[in-house]
């Protein structure tokens, strides 16, 4: 019950038109901005509290954490370096699981040929670099014509491919890989969709939306 009093305040739950129960109390509704407000913050602190409930009962967490030799660093530096890497291995962790591993623009499903890519960028909103809404699971070639502003997703979860690449219609490659997806809608995950508000600012950021 507890959880259908949260479920109530959740924005994409009610997008499906769905609702909880509706007692969610005034510390069900802290519990839920403290959980949105960094999740950066959260998601750390929930694998910590994670590993010690594992150890506590005898269980070994045999999470698939990559590879962290670094060069050598000392001190604050090779700490921070881990700490990113860590944080950058679970959000695609996290955006991989919410889309099944599968391309939201074309569909394709390989988890080695898709990336988690941010919509907000990494560096620009450090309180959403975990948070699922900010994140698409794309192939690799869409998820650098995403970074650099080639194609955006827009409010409306549909594709926009820039005039820079419209203006190529004989190169054949092109036109199949990304042209034909020019308004067509992203598959959606089932449980976190990307937040309309970050999809704007990266239209806006690249002159999709003026």
């Amino acid at each position: 019950m507890k959880l259908t009093n949260l479920s109530s305040l959740d924005p994409v739950i009610a997008a499906r038109g769905l609702r909880g129960l509706s007692g969610a109390s005034a510390l069900d509704r802290a519990v839920w901005a403290e959980f949105h407000s960094n999740w950066d913050a959260m998601a750390a602190e929930s694998a910590c509290e994670y590993a010690r409930l594992a150890a506590e009962n005898g269980e070994t967490l045999e999470e698939d954490l990559p590879e962290l030799a670094l060069p050598f660093l000392e001190g604050k530096t090779r700490a921070a370096t881990i700490q990113v890497r860590v944080t950058q291995w679970k959000f695609r962790k996290s955006i991989l699981a919410n889309y099944g591993a599968r391309c939201c623009i074309t569909g394709l499903a390989n988890d080695q040929l898709v990336n988690a890519s941010h919509i907000l960028p990494w560096s620009s909103d450090l309180k959403n670099r975990m948070n699922p809404q900010n994140g698409l699971c794309l192939s690799v070639l869409h998820d650098r014509a995403f970074d650099i502003g080639l194609i955006t997703v827009m409010p409306d979860f549909r594709v926009q491919v820039s005039k820079k690449l419209a203006l190529r219609p004989e190169d054949a490659f092109m036109k199949q890989a990304l042209l034909r997806f020019n308004n067509k809608k992203i598959l959606m995950p089932d449980r976190y969709g990307p937040d309309p508000k970050f999809l704007e600012a990266h239209a806006r950021r690249f002159g999709f939306i003026k």
